[in-house]
């Protein structure tokens, strides 16, 4: 009962309010109680860490807002820079997607140079942002053993994290985790689902320092 209930406010909020709220707002709406289920909505059946990530981070209230309208701007420079790649914002944070088949070779975690450039804009704009959290998670599609798949998702995950931190990103900011195959965003019953469920996705968070401005009305332009 208590995760229908905590369903339904957020299904309130994603889907009643997205008319009316803009995505700062919608930041400030969602509360940190609804993190577990914003955290199971996901294609596959399974639970999205970085979307609970996300959601769970969120502070709420005034401090809330202006979280939210400085990751509204951090989010338009992302989708400027690299126009193709998938950035959303969600609660006061954002959410990247990388399909892997952009970003490597089949079965390699060995970055392409279309990937490189890519990471090299969206690092510019991290370091122009230093106050967040950069969480970086690998996943796979179903194919290959359990141990292969989750191998290759943390190879792939340090790949990402190892290239931006090399374009000068400060490495105590990143958090790295990979699921292999456990998080799928869409059920694995088709080459193009498989296709996407291979993927890097990156989660950008408020950090303590950034919240403790926000709080205090001094959050940076």
């Amino acid at each position: 009962m208590k995760k229908l209930i905590l369903f339904s406010v957020l299904s309130v909020i994603l889907f009643t309010g997205c008319k009316s709220l803009n995505n700062t707002q919608k930041g400030t709406g969602i509360g940190v109680a609804a993190g577990g289920a914003a955290g199971a909505i996901i294609g596959g059946g399974g639970k999205s860490s970085v979307i609970g990530a996300l959601i769970g981070a969120a502070v709420g209230g005034g401090a809330g807002y202006l979280i939210g309208n400085h990751m509204d701007k951090q989010a338009k420079e992302i989708k400027q820079a690299v126009p193709d790649a998938q950035v959303e914002r969600v609660g006061e944070g954002i959410n990247m997607t990388f399909n892997s088949g952009l970003l490597f070779k089949i079965s390699s975690a060995d970055l392409s140079d279309s990937a490189k450039y890519n990471l090299e804009k969206i690092a510019v704009v991290f370091n122009k942002y230093p106050e967040t959290i950069i969480l970086v998670e690998g996943h796979t599609d179903n194919t290959g053993t359990d141990a292969y798949n989750m191998d290759l998702s943390k190879k792939r995950a340090y790949s990402v994290s190892d290239y931006l931190i090399a374009q000068g990103v400060a490495k105590e900011r990143f958090e790295i985790k990979w699921y292999g195959e456990n998080q799928p965003k869409y059920p694995n019953d088709t080459d193009a689902n498989r296709k996407l469920n291979r993927r890097v996705e990156v989660a950008v968070i408020a950090n303590n320092d950034l919240k403790k401005e926000a709080e205090q009305g001094k959050i940076p332009n």
